[in-house]
């Protein structure tokens, strides 16, 4: 219920102090489990999403949010699901929720890059979506955010007023050529790939074949929103930046 009160309460706030452009929102499906990919560039990211269509969406954020009573209602008000990274595997854990979602038929947000931009580009795709799918057989909707880090850049503590942002929804993904290869790494690499594809045919922005990187103080927040459901990516990426 606090999730569609605050659906309720925020989106006309936000229409009003910013200019939302939304495109293709019909591709979401009306039913069943669907994985939504964008790119990254704003915090505000998960927020946008969530109230721009009529289904609910989930995301996976760090427990620590949730133990902070002044912000832990707000986070579990836009559909967020706490996850703890110590003890254990963070990334298995945080494909379990996400699968409980979908086989529960429902809507998980999920940004592929693992971390907003700090360049402005958009970045290699970790393959946490692929796997998601595969393992699933949720289709995944690209979706693609521009300029969402104009309202509020990623160092910014507050948002800018009446700036543009335009949300595209591309077309559900044919993923059916993959059946039975979840885990077969080269097809989850090529998932990937076509996700990040789809993603810079919405938004335009110039895409590079490097992971982003991030600096220490914003591992937790872009935790939040599972660049863990790709461990071996984000080792992979680790070794590249070494």
């Amino acid at each position: 219920m606090l999730y569609w009160v605050i659906k309720i309460v925020v989106t006309p706030i936000l229409r009003t102090f910013c200019r939302i452009k939304v495109e293709g929102k019909e591709n979401v499906p009306k039913s069943g489990p669907v994985i939504l990919a964008a790119n990254h560039r704003s915090f505000l990211d998960s927020i946008f999403i969530p109230l721009l269509i009529p289904r609910r969406v989930t995301f996976v954020a760090k427990a620590e949010y949730f133990d902070d009573k002044r912000i832990a209602w707000f986070f579990r008000g836009v559909g967020q699901i706490p996850i703890r990274r110590e003890g254990g595997s963070a990334s298995e854990r945080a494909l379990e929720s996400a699968t409980e979602v979908l086989e529960a038929g429902g809507v998980f947000g999920i940004y592929p890059e693992g971390t907003r931009t700090r360049d402005g580009k958009l970045h290699r795709g970790h393959t946490g979506v692929a796997r998601l799918a595969l393992r699933t057989g949720a289709p995944i909707v690209p979706v693609g955010i521009i300029g969402s880090d104009e309202v509020q850049p990623i160092d910014s503590r507050l948002p800018r007023l009446f700036r543009t942002v335009r949300i595209r929804f591309g077309e559900p993904m044919d993923l059916s050529h993959y059946d039975g290869r979840h885990d077969d790494r080269l097809a989850l690499r090529d998932v990937a790939d076509e996700v990040m594809f789809e993603i810079q045919q919405l938004c335009g922005y110039e895409y590079v074949d490097t992971y982003a990187t991030r600096k220490a103080e914003d591992v937790p927040a872009d935790v939040a929103h599972v660049a863990t459901l790709d461990e071996a990516g984000y080792a992979e990426n680790q070794a590249v930046a070494s």
